[in-house]
């Protein structure tokens, strides 16, 4: 089967010819036709299977012979790398019909989004939180929608979205048209589609678990050696472009920074960086100006790098389906790929999830020439956090000194007193303060006190 069996108009069969597209996916097969013909589909399919082109080639078929400017699609996507890779295979399977497209997300400023949005789109790829901000402010008209598309939703899930998918759901048009894709189906997935979703056609490719063409293996090795053993490693396999992951942000820099000072092509990707840097982290991944990409989950899905050779999980992911999702970053489009994982005691009951999920046991490694031995520093300082800057706090300014003859170092007591006391404002004053009074009238000759 081929791309020319879909019957797609000559400019989308253009952008189709122009990526190289022959023969496609599975996914692909099932999903397009019922897309065509105007069905809402539930599309069940592992990562790197070509998910997104089975929907942006129906949805760019659907608008082309529209009207222009005004949203008539709308792509809801868990991550901003996920909408920026939408966003571009949109821009390239449509480079010739002129249909426009933008991602909305947060992280950045939100004046640039709005003046795309008034100048007119046709296709908004957009991140949950930062879309219902400009639909709060009424900067996204959603009068015209026809496709709505869910992608990632059990990332969406994990996230936490789904009060957020609710309330967008509530301001799009009841006549529509629904997709919505998942590499798993947990239970509340199978909830929402019968909510959102008319007549499903259900499409399930292959079963929801890392893909056939990668190759697992296990390092057992305790926690303050698996620097050094990342390092080891990656000096005695034959590498082309290789995804860490780790569990922590702050763990993510760091093991980037390591990697650098021992001369590797490195970068971190992590949820502290400004939306640029993350940007150029990716693009410098996918040219090939970084050898390594360090990253936390947030990569694990939107990040289309077919070159990946190997996954490396320096930490354990929580759950199977964070581990398929990992996974799914190599031995995509067919090719193959390595996935290795670093172990200690306390991963192995999830490791015997994961087991079952594969269906069999994996492969445990011990890396020739590595020293387990070691012991452990009496202190973790390897990813310990830098000393925090001494913190400058503004001085409080001094309370203003009650009106009267009382000099700076005078100390006022308000009191209530009975009269006839000598002290008729209620304010008495102290020992000290009156021996210093004194001490100045006479210095100036004067006696006002007796």
């Amino acid at each position: 089967m081929s791309f020319s069996s879909f019957k797609l108009h000559p400019k989308i069969a253009a952008g189709v010819r122009a990526l190289g597209y022959q023969t496609p996916t599975s996914i692909q097969m099932q999903a397009i036709p019922p897309i065509l013909s105007g069905k809402d589909v539930m599309g069940l399919a592992q990562t790197g299977t070509g998910k997104t082109a089975a929907f942006v080639l129906p949805i760019l078929e659907r608008l082309l012979p529209g009207p222009r400017g005004k949203v008539r699609a709308l792509i809801i996507a868990p991550t901003r790398e996920l909408a920026e890779q939408t966003h571009v295979s949109i821009r390239e399977l449509g480079q010739s019909t002129h249909l426009t497209s933008c991602t909305i997300y947060g992280g950045v400023s939100l004046n640039p989004q709005i003046q795309k949005l008034r100048a007119g789109v046709d296709i908004i790829v957009a991140c949950p939180g930062r879309l219902l901000d400009h639909l709060n402010q009424g900067t996204i008209n959603l009068a015209n929608l026809e496709v709505l598309v869910l992608d990632e939703a059990d990332r969406m899930f994990d996230m936490g979205f789904l009060p957020d998918i609710k309330r967008i759901i509530k301001q799009v048009p009841r006549k529509r048209q629904t997709l919505m894709f998942s590499a798993t189906m947990p239970d509340s997935i199978r909830k929402l589609t019968d909510e959102v979703l008319h007549n499903p056609v259900t499409v399930k490719v292959g079963p929801t678990a890392p893909a056939s063409t990668v190759s697992h293996a296990l390092y057992p090795v305790q926690q303050h050696l698996k620097t050094g053993l990342l390092l080891e490693l990656l000096r005695q396999t034959d590498t082309e472009s290789i995804l860490i992951f780790t569990r922590t942000k702050h763990r993510a820099k760091r093991i980037g920074q390591e990697l650098q000072k021992k001369g590797y092509k490195a970068a971190s990707l992590q949820g502290n960086l400004s939306q640029n840097k993350r940007q150029d982290a990716l693009d410098g991944f996918r040219k090939g100006s970084y050898q390594i990409l360090v990253a936390t989950d947030i990569a694990a899905r939107g990040i289309d790098v077919l070159s990946i050779s190997h996954v490396i999980n320096y930490d354990m992911p929580d759950t199977t389906d964070a581990y398929t999702h990992r996974i799914g970053r190599t031995g995509r489009a067919a090719k193959t790929g390595d996935a290795f994982t670093f172990v200690s005691q306390e991963d192995e009951p999830q490791v015997r999830d994961i087991e079952r999920v594969l269906g069999g046991k994996i492969e445990r490694r011990i890396l020739k020439g590595f020293d387990y031995t070691k012991s452990a520093p009496a202190r973790n300082t390897e990813f310990a956090r830098p000393p925090r800057p001494p913190q400058h706090h503004r001085t409080q300014p001094k309370p203003e000194r009650a009106s009267g003859p009382t000099d700076a170092g005078a100390r006022t007591i308000t009191t209530t007193t009975k009269p006839g006391r000598g002290v008729s404002s209620g304010t008495k004053t102290t020992k000290s303060s009156q021996s210093k009074r004194r001490w100045n009238s006479r210095g100036k000759g004067k006696s006002s006190m007796r």
